[in-house]
């Protein structure tokens, strides 16, 4: 593929390797320490002497500022470049957990929440970041094991937090702890190789000599050769780049760096908002209402999960916690199949998606219907595979469709997407209960059906990229 063809090309393998595993290691402490803080929140909230209602609204905060700022700092990303945006993230983070960790006051939980929920998108830039990585081909794989280790530190943190908040200010503790984990994150990603990484143009210029000006833009159609990751950087050049321009060392590179990000404020802004537009403006609906409609889907699997199960089979809190323990390690291990699963369908991501989904639906479907716990175990083990690879799925094709020169801004606004559930759910999920244990999953069913209906109707319309055949035939 072109995109494997310009990436092995123009990378060291041996600095983008070391990327990449230091990236898993950002993911895994990220989840990890957000993990040790996220089931302690509603308890210091209340111990604060904020009513119910006031904790749901403290609560929705991050949520909605979430659900503003995932797109735009995306975006930003791909401004600037993939290094500044991760550390600005990080640090940033690191100070909300640093203020949640003295936050006496509601006003100050408040105010410490600000920060995080506005900058806490380093899982999405590390993502956009193992794009700018590797090959079409690569990325399902790479994708798939970073999950993997994020999903391993979401495991582990609630059981480090647990412990403690036994002891006398546990919540603090916990919350400083956390704040010095984005530190460390933030001091790993500085010590990063990226000059290990810079694209080599000296032989690729000398072979361009040789060839025509329509075979250079044959290989490399989607100006992915003309991409720079020095310093996690994702911008294309609009003139040809001498080798003096990317040599380690050379005078020119602090140069390109100037007006990435010591561009003008309002410079910066036009780009983020002319990405976001073109974004916006795309062929890109149908993905995106996927992405919804199962991400509803599968929050009302487990919105009442624990209510359900006491009701249904009189299961206790703790037999269900250990049923929900399996359920995500589960998950966390799905990441390494993702790779080999898309291997056996041929890189066909959109029949892996579509059967993917088809599978959630009927493992939801499976679930609301078990007349035992037997079965809810069954439908519990490969709903957790099934969603992990659905979700590896979508963002592969939003890439491939979007193309890789914002591939911060597409995972972002597939945050944004997924923040909109996560308003919805809640909602949707109490109405569904009122009338019985079994009404969340039983909506969400009618929502998977839905979207694997969309995907019938759409994938005929797509090329092998995720495009419709339409624009393709218009370009």
């Amino acid at each position: 593929m072109n995109n494997q063809k310009c990436s092995t090309l123009y990378q060291k393998p041996g600095g983008r390797t070391r990327i990449i595993q230091c990236i898993y290691v950002v993911g895994f402490m990220d989840l990890f320490g957000v993990s040790m803080i996220i089931p302690l929140l509603s308890h210091h909230v209340k111990a604060l002497g904020a009513s119910p209602t006031v904790a749901g609204v403290v609560g929705s905060t991050y949520g909605i500022l979430q659900l503003f700022s995932s797109t735009i700092v995306g975006s930003w990303s791909d401004v600037v470049g993939r290094r500044y945006s991760l550390l600005t993230c990080l640090l940033l983070s690191a100070l909300g957990y640093g203020l949640l960790g003295m936050s006496s006051s509601i006003a100050l939980f408040v105010l410490a929440r600000i920060p995080v929920g506005l900058f806490k998108h380093s899982l999405s830039i590390c993502r956009a970041l193992l794009s700018d990585l590797v090959s079409e081909a690569e990325r399902p794989l790479v994708m798939g094991h970073f999950n993997a280790a994020s999903s391993v530190g979401f495991i582990l943190g609630p059981v480090v937090g647990g412990y403690l908040t036994e002891h006398e200010g546990g919540f603090y503790t916990s919350s400083f702890t956390c704040a010095v984990i984005f530190l460390a994150n933030a001091g790993l990603v500085l010590m990063l190789p990226w000059s290990e990484t810079l694209i080599h143009r000296k032989d690729t210029n000398s072979n361009n000599s040789n060839n025509s000006n329509n075979d250079t833009s044959k290989g490399c159609h989607d100006s992915n050769c003309r991409k720079s990751v020095h310093n996690g950087s994702h911008a294309t050049s609009h003139h040809p780049v001498s080798p003096a321009e990317t040599e380690p060392g050379s005078r020119a590179a602090p140069r390109w760096r100037e007006v990435s990000l010591l561009q003008p404020a309002w410079r910066q802004l036009s780009s983020v908002g002319s990405k976001i537009h073109t974004v916006a403006s795309s062929d890109m609906w149908d993905l995106f209402l996927v992405r919804l409609l199962m991400a509803i889907a599968i929050m009302l699997y487990y919105s009442n999960f624990s209510l359900a199960m006491e009701e249904r089979f009189s299961l206790t809190p703790k037999v269900t916690g250990y049923l929900i323990s399996y359920s995500s390690t589960l998950g966390a291990l799905a990441g390494f199949l993702v790779g080999p699963v898309t291997q056996l369908y041929g890189n066909n991501m959109a029949a892996l998606l579509l059967h993917s989904t088809l599978l959630t639906c009927l493992l939801i479907f499976l679930y609301a219907a078990a007349p035992s716990v037997a079965q809810v175990l069954v439908s519990s083990t490969f709903f957790a595979i099934s969603t992990s690879i659905g979700r590896t799925c979508i963002t592969d094709l939003e890439l491939q469709r979007g193309g890789v020169q914002a591939s911060g801004t597409l995972i972002g606004a597939g945050q944004s997407v997924t923040a909109v559930g996560r308003v919805l759910a809640p909602l949707l999920s109490g109405l569904a209960q009122e009338f019985s244990p079994c009404g969340p999953p039983s909506l969400g069913v009618l929502l998977a059906l839905a979207a694997v209906g969309l995907l019938l109707v759409r994938i005929p319309k797509w090329d092998g990229r995720g495009r419709t055949k339409k624009n393709k035939n218009t370009e």
